[in-house]
């Protein structure tokens, strides 16, 4: 949730496209985040 409010509550951009194309960026920083985050497992034996 840290992540979320240091990307910033509002959107900057006034139009419409830019608005989507930064939601766009955030969300994939946001997936970068995860993807850090899940542990990556390997079966042994």
């Amino acid at each position: 949730m840290n992540c979320v409010k240091r990307l910033g509550q509002g959107l900057m951009a006034r139009d419409f496209d830019r608005q989507l194309a930064e939601l766009q960026v955030r969300i994939a920083v946001l997936n970068r985040y995860t993807a850090l985050g899940i542990p990556i497992t390997a079966p042994t034996g």
